[in-house]
């Protein structure tokens, strides 16, 4: 049967560390959960701004739901396009100065569309090494040539570009890296992308919300706006709720409507979604203080790990991943940690490179300062 065939592999992915497995949470997402029954202080979470359970995005909900129902019911390209999805799109693409935008369900769904819609046969795309997997995912899939460059080697990049043939070129690079923490060269992406003729494909999952002057991302960050550049970002990290946008201009926008087809073939997302996020809009607007509390944590985290062990890796950003290098000694910091009633995940290959296991800390501005000593004095109690 080839079922055992599966158990091998499954057997052999636990004897190196790597096998994954769920936990459950019980509790409403906040730096302080109920996983599997028990309480933790968790620093494993992408809700940046501790926006996930907010009463005003929690009552809009309800209220979008006592309105609009419960889900679409259809294709955006059927009947399920609503009034909340148009003012949402409007209102995204204002935000990030952007000409127009177009809402997906995923930022999953919004990079394989995007993609794909834009490059295939004859065209090349350019990518960072250290990529989300649905940059990657979406190259192979666009049936397009793949060049990939080191992580931020300009120059390397440039080289390629100067050695590609004809057909439409597309830069395609995370903003921020998730699982490094570290920012991606945008003006001199940009600017490679004015010498070649290029696109510039900017998923901004972790910065939309936290970078820029009130939140508006890592566009707003570096102060860039041209029209080469296609900009992602999600909407169920900082914004709290769920789903993702993709921002360009109008033609971009038109050609992912007709030719996108993780947008074309997909059912809508439920209108009341898009009520709880136009309210959560107006909070990152106006969160600039959560945002100032946001980086003095990280300043604190960053100083109270000095001396310790474990290298921390370079990162002014939310996302502060600790290197432990082996599996296994990943898990048994992890697992030590969750002992102590601290919750931080252990990232291993195939989503970090072999030898780089690590601890991926992640701060938010719903965390206090408290809880950040609380996990610091743990870390060297575990370092002695």
């Amino acid at each position: 049967m080839p079922f055992s065939e599966l158990q091998l592999e499954l057997d052999e992915r636990a004897a190196q560390g790597l096998l994954r497995a769920r936990r459950t949470v019980s509790s409403p997402q906040s730096p302080h959960i109920v996983v599997d029954g028990k309480p933790y202080l968790a620093f494993c979470s992408n809700d940046y701004l501790g926006f996930a359970n907010h009463p005003r995005l929690i009552a809009a909900l309800q209220q979008g739901a006592q309105q609009w129902g419960a889900g679409a019911g259809a294709a955006h390209l059927v009947s399920g396009h609503f009034s909340p999805h148009e003012q949402l799109e409007d209102e995204l693409a204002a935000f990030v100065g952007k000409p127009a935008a177009l809402l997906f369900s995923t930022g999953y769904m919004a990079n394989l569309g995007v993609v794909q819609a834009l490059v295939g046969k004859g065209d090349t795309v350019f990518a960072d090494k250290l990529n989300h997997a649905s940059l990657n995912d979406a190259m192979l899939l666009s049936r397009a040539s793949v060049q990939r460059y080191r992580h931020n080697d300009i120059a390397q990049l440039d080289t390629l570009l100067a050695q590609s043939g004809k057909g439409r070129k597309l830069i395609c690079t995370d903003a921020v890296f998730s699982m490094d923490g570290d920012m991606a060269r945008l003006p001199e992406l940009l600017a490679l992308c004015e010498a070649h003729d290029a696109w510039l494909l900017v998923d901004d999952a972790h910065g939309f919300g936290v970078l820029g002057a009130q939140g508006r991302g890592a566009l707003s960050h570096f102060g860039l706006d041209s029209p080469r550049i296609i900009y992602m970002a999600t909407l169920g990290k900082s914004a709290g709720v769920f789903g993702a946008f993709v921002a360009a201009g109008q033609v971009v926008i038109d050609t992912l409507v007709n030719s996108a087809r993780s947008y074309v073939y997909t059912t809508a997302t439920p209108p009341a979604l898009s009520l709880a996020l136009l309210e959560s809009l107006r909070l990152i607007e106006q969160g600039d203080a959560l945002r100032a509390h946001l980086h003095s944590l990280i300043a604190q985290l960053r100083a109270g790990l000095q001396g310790l062990p474990w290298a921390l890796m370079p990162s002014d950003t939310a996302i502060q991943p600790l290197l432990i290098g082996e599996n296994q000694a990943a898990l048994d910091l992890s697992m030590a940690l969750r002992e102590r009633g601290i919750w931080v995940a252990a990232i291993r290959p195939p989503t970090v490179p072999t030898g780089t296991a690590r601890l991926r800390i992640t701060l938010s501005a719903a965390h206090s300062a408290a809880d950040v000593s609380c996990l610091l004095e743990a870390l060297r109690e575990l370092a002695r």
